[in-house]
């Protein structure tokens, strides 16, 4: 009788057990290192918020890695529930149809609540179809900055701001130089920053089609005068180490954090790791312009990456992709992620919120980023890119500046290059949609 009994309750616990078991949520994404630790904390935090969904975060590499993970686990039916995609890669996973659970789709079927005016507009805008539907779900979204090391430029007796145009970039570098130091400013993803928001920045087309956003049939232009002249200024400085040419991500980050160059453009979310390696004062101010290109820069546009959803899965996961988007969104969950990370807060909330704690007051210029995406409305021109094969195309773009730096090429024959390799591409792309 006491081993029948044994017995029963042993069977109830494994059905008790089983009936609690939290059904798992994989979540593949590309935030090494601290915005690794970051997001496994978000993961737990979910996870201790309710007991239905266990949030499982996987890392899987760079951006490039992580899509190109995801794409080949799709095609052998072990894909996650999520994969964080950058932007350049919107239009391919726009155009995987069958592929994608759209976000929009997602929240409804869940019965969330969920409505894209929440978000920053900027950043909504980029990810939703023509009829204004979001497919993704914004999550790391960030736009370029400009670095500067303040106790450098007061040796050098610069004013303690930084240089809001090229010119003054120029005579703040040589300033900087004569003080001692080797480089004048050195920047991260090169054709995110010095080509991309170069051109959204003084409103000039990148490519035809609204920047890819209103068809497939696009063009490059990319190669027009404004930005073979600035490209070519930067290869003229490049001589003499105004500028310096470090990497095409973020590899050029050792050339700011021990004071070889003064100056360093990247995404506003690389303040995390700017203030955890350098040991001077820094500061944050915008993209420098060209006064006669523009008589006052436009916006900038958003580099990062969102949280796709891929098909295959059960219903009642889904149900809770749903229940974390919605976690991920709130205010405090935003506004922390905001604060550690420098990316944008992604809803109108968070920013709020952000503001009411006090946090730009402490901390001055991180809301550089937010200012200079909501700079003017968003134009044709700077909207953002949506382009496909877009991820191919800036490797390409890369080589060609590469070219330029080494002297091999001038700005103008690169850029034509690239634009030339990077319609061939689009071409393909239109073929397989």
């Amino acid at each position: 009788m006491f081993k029948q009994t044994l017995a029963a309750v042993g069977a109830l616990s494994c059905l008790a057990s089983t009936a609690n078991a939290a059904t798992e949520i994989e979540w593949w994404h590309a935030m090494g290192g601290t915005l690794g630790e970051k997001v496994n904390s978000i993961a737990e935090n979910f996870n201790a918020s309710q007991a239905d969904y266990k949030l499982v975060p996987v890392y899987k590499g760079n951006y490039t890695e992580t899509m190109t993970a995801a794409i080949a686990a799709f095609r052998a039916k072990q894909q996650p529930h999520i994969v964080q995609v950058f932007e350049v890669g919107t239009a391919t996973m726009m155009g995987a149809k069958g592929a994608v659970y759209p976000v929009y789709q997602l929240m409804s079927d869940a019965g969330e609540s969920f409505d894209p005016a929440d978000y920053l507009a900027a950043v909504a805008g980029y990810y939703t179809d023509t009829d204004g539907n979001m497919l993704s779900m914004p999550f790391n979204s960030s736009t370029p900055v400009l670095y500067y090391n303040k106790d450098a430029f007061k040796k050098a007796g610069l004013e303690d701001k930084a240089p809001s145009t090229w010119p003054e970039f120029e005579e703040a570098a040589q300033k900087l130089q004569a003080a001692g130091y080797t480089c004048g400013m050195t920047t991260a993803w090169q054709s995110w920053v010095q080509l991309e928001n170069f051109s959204a920045w003084h409103n000039l087309p990148f490519g035809t089609k609204e920047n890819g956003f209103a068809g497939l049939d696009t063009e490059f232009q990319f190669n027009g005068p404004a930005q073979v002249k600035h490209i070519s200024k930067l290869a003229e400085w490049q001589k003499s180490k105004i500028f310096d040419y470090g990497g095409r991500r973020s590899d050029s980050a050792p050339k700011f954090y021990s004071e070889e160059c003064a100056m360093y453009m990247n995404s506003s979310a690389a303040y995390a790791g700017v203030k955890t390696n350098v040991k001077f004062d820094f500061g944050v101010g915008p993209m420098p312009y060209w006064p006669e290109l523009a008589a006052e820069p436009q916006n900038s546009i958003i580099g990062g990456a969102t949280l796709w959803v891929l098909t295959g899965g059960e219903s009642e996961e889904y149900k809770g992709v749903a229940k974390f988007f919605t976690y991920l969104s709130s205010p405090e969950v935003q506004a922390d992620w905001h604060q550690f990370t420098g990316y944008l807060p992604i809803t109108n909330a968070a920013a709020t919120l952000t503001e009411e704690q006090g946090f730009y007051k402490e901390n001055p210029g991180t809301d550089v980023a937010i200012k200079q995406i909501n700079n003017k409305a968003p134009t044709a021109n700077s909207k953002g890119l949506r382009f496909g094969n877009f991820v191919q195309i800036r490797d390409i773009i890369n080589e060609e500046l590469e070219a330029v730096w080494a002297g091999d090429k001038s700005a103008q024959d690169a850029l034509d290059t690239a634009a030339e390799r990077g319609n061939a591409l689009l071409r393909k792309f239109e073929k397989t949609n």
